[in-house]
């Protein structure tokens, strides 16, 4: 083993292989992040934000965020299954990268909501959701060549982020004079 091989922590692996624990995990973290959403979304300061055009109705996340979180979860399942059954040195490298790109975005995606709906600030959260994005998209290209499965299941997610960003931005360009961002 190389010493530039990233190691995960065995608990991350075994989180992965079981699959009610992968889906589990995203699912879990988001309702705990998300959960103070709602009081927020009834706020002034939610109601009096400027958004870009195209913005869905609150009622669209709440159904939109489980699908991507079951989704994700399991694209970690499928991959972790790939690495267990890769041969070469070089696929087993990409997909222990791809986890830990995993567990980043996860974590990333978990800051997100506490940044822009408990802290109010939607430039800093817009930093956090450019490099959630930019992770995801390099994890799901990682994972095209070793675990295609996975990366289909990403597709969605990496399309929901794009679309995230995009509101973010907007969001804080709308308002920033506002805000002092």
């Amino acid at each position: 083993m190389s010493s530039a091989e990233l190691r995960l922590p065995a608990v991350l692996l075994t989180a992965a292989r079981v699959p009610l624990i992968a889906v589990g995990l995203p699912l879990g973290l988001g309702f705990f992040s998300g959960r103070p959403t709602a009081k927020v979304v009834q706020s002034d300061w939610y109601k009096n934000l400027r958004t870009p055009p195209g913005r869905p109705p609150r009622q669209v996340f709440p159904i939109v965020w489980p699908l991507l979180y079951i989704s994700m979860g399991y694209a970690s399942h499928l991959t972790v299954r790939a690495l267990d059954n890769a041969a070469s040195p070089s696929a087993r490298s990409d997909l222990k990268l791809a986890l830990g790109l995993y567990y980043t975005q996860l974590g990333l995606n978990f800051l997100w909501t506490p940044l822009f709906f408990g802290a109010k600030k939607t430039g800093i959260a817009l930093l956090n959701i450019g490099s959630l994005t930019a992770t995801t998209f390099f994890m799901t290209n990682l994972l095209a060549a070793h675990a295609p499965g996975a990366s289909y299941m990403l597709l969605p997610y990496c399309l929901w982020l794009s679309f995230a960003a995009y509101l973010n931005a907007g969001i804080w360009w709308l308002n920033r004079r506002e805000k002092g961002e």
